[in-house]
């Protein structure tokens, strides 16, 4: 009886440990599958149309990473250059998506890609949907307009008035622009592009951004003026999470997300804003 009692303990002991066995090793499976870089590889989404964040171009000057999605074409500007680096601080290879920017968020979502890196704000909106590793950049609001307008004087938003757009899906159409008295508000722009050729064709009178497009835009047309508003009393009303730029990644994807962190924490603001700066001085005229 007791040699069966014996035999019965210790076949519990077994199946109790093979199952504590089989649940670690399932987390350990669950968690590796789930980084997104257990081949080596860190999947990026882009619009490859948003300079100086990301543009596209038909060779690889100044470092451009081929786009996986585009044979012929190759990506580059402040994101590619920053993915670069995340990249080679963790021993990653890195594979370029170009998509559309409402596209975006779904990819991380559904496991198409493994991060998006575009110029992304931190709202709530998105945190609901996506976690962020970052910020990697932070970036004031700003106006563009015609050098040659009454508005290239303006010196707040309460000296805004007329037709204006932005990016849609953004914190510079959602939430900036409304706060101009004297604005009408067309149709949102369906990107960056878009936004700044309806102000260059004159559709609009003026459009709203974040400074490193502004900064951009000046590059690609020399008849446009930035609107800089900061400190003068007169700003858009913004919060942190509008102008901290981040990484999205799938909801849960720690591993990813501390990965990310471990570097974009050891970077300042000015390291952030030189790195912008070698994004402009290489951006294409137009791009």
């Amino acid at each position: 009886m007791k040699k069966m009692l014996a035999l019965l303990l210790a076949l519990t002991m077994l199946l109790t440990l093979a199952a504590c066995g089989q649940k670690e090793q399932k987390a350990e499976e669950k968690t590796e599958a789930g980084s997104g870089v257990e081949d080596g590889v860190l999947t990026v989404a882009m619009e490859c149309a948003y300079a100086p964040y990301n543009w596209s171009q038909p060779d690889d000057s100044n470092g451009a990473v081929p786009i996986s999605n585009a044979p012929g074409s190759y990506a580059n500007g402040y994101d590619v250059m920053m993915a670069k680096k995340l990249c080679e601080a963790n021993g990653w290879e890195l594979e370029i998506m170009q998509l559309d920017w409402d596209s975006l968020v779904p990819a991380v979502q559904n496991g198409t890609v493994d991060a998006v890196i575009a110029g992304q704000s931190m709202t709530a909106d998105r945190m609901e949907k996506v976690d962020f590793a970052g910020p990697y950049l932070y970036a004031t609001i700003i106006c563009l307009t015609k050098a040659d307008s009454p508005l290239a004087s303006a010196k707040g938003i309460s000296d805004l008035s007329g037709t204006c757009t932005s990016q849609m899906g953004t914190i510079w159409y959602d939430t900036c622009l409304p706060q101009i008295a004297g604005a009408q508000i067309q149709t949102a722009a369906e990107s960056a592009p878009a936004m700044l050729m309806a102000l260059e064709t004159g559709a609009v009178d003026f459009v709203c951004t974040d400074m490193p497009t502004g900064q951009g835009a000046l590059v690609a047309y020399n008849d446009l003026v930035l609107l800089d508003f900061a400190g003068s009393g007169d700003d858009f009303e913004v919060s942190d999470e509008d102008v901290n730029i981040g990484i999205s990644i799938r909801k849960g994807n720690s591993v990813l997300k501390d990965a990310l962190d471990s570097v974009l924490s050891t970077m300042t603001a000015d390291d952030f804003n030189a790195l912008m700066a070698d994004a402009i001085a290489v951006q294409p005229i137009g791009g």
